[in-house]
Parts: C-alpha cells; structure tokens; sequence
C-alpha cells in the first residue's frame, strides 16, 4: 500500500546531527488516530526517552483533539508508548549512553495502514555547526537557480 507521511520536524535535522533512524508503532486513542487521518500533529519539540523498565516513551508529539470529540476526548499532550522489540532497546540505549547522544523525533506516517514514527538518534549541533549547514543550503540553492555569481 506504501507511505503516507502525516507530519514530520524539520528543526530535527537542522538542530541535530543525526546518525541512525528507528521505526516504531506507537499505542494511540481512538480520536488521536482520527485527528492524524487528518493530517494534524505538531513534532517541533518531540523526543524520545528510554525509561527504567527499558520502555520507550515519546514526548511533547502534539496531537490537538479531536473536534468532533466528546468528555472521551484524548489529552493533546499525552506520553505516548513506542512499541520496539527488546534487543532494538537495548541497543540504542547503549548507544545513548556511550556516545552521549538524545533520541529525536523526524517524522510520523502511515505505513500499510499502521501509525509508525520515526526517530533518530541525534548530536546537538553547536552554533557553528548550524551556520555551516545554512552556508551549504545557500551554495545548493544557487547552483539550482543557475545563479554563479558568488
């Protein structure tokens, strides 16, 4: 059936460094999959955490509620549980902890009929870092606009 992307975080790559991408199911209400069929959800300040049980928790991924909805209504701003298999945990909470690194949220899409979120694990990029990538973004527009000047 293929991939229909419903939201995706582009400060991701421009905050980040990122350096291996997940993909996880996530556990959602009734009306939080009713509003992302409509294509609303706001992923700017969303991470991932590995809790102490070893499960894993997204945060801050804002699913607004459902218009539609009654007092059954979900909380826009409610921890949602990542579902991965053990051994994929493990493995990136190892990583996490020896190379310092944080878990960030790139986008959530539909995949087979399936809520699936992708995140990668991420270096935070230093200021110097970001002007960079802004110079090579710059010297990539101008080669597609033709415009050699500089």
């Amino acid at each position: 059936m293929g991939m229909k992307i419903i939201g995706t975080n582009k400060r991701a790559s421009f905050d980040f460094l990122l350096k291996e991408k997940f993909e996880a199911g996530i556990a959602l209400q009734g009306t939080e999959v009713k509003v992302l069929r409509e294509g609303k959800v706001n992923l700017t300040e969303a991470y991932v955490m590995i809790d102490n049980n070893m499960e894993v928790w997204a945060y801050n991924v804002l699913i607004p509620q459902y218009s539609f909805g009654n007092i059954n209504n979900h909380e826009e701003a409610r921890i949602k549980k990542l579902l991965l298999n053990r051994a994929e945990i493990n493995r990136m909470h190892k990583e996490m902890k020896t190379q310092q690194l944080t878990l960030v949220v790139t986008k959530i899409y539909f995949k087979d009929s399936k809520i699936k979120l992708e995140f990668a694990l991420g270096k935070g990029k230093n200021l110097h870092d970001k002007r960079e990538a802004d110079r090579e973004k710059d010297i990539k527009k101008k080669l597609q606009r033709g415009n050699y000047d500089d």
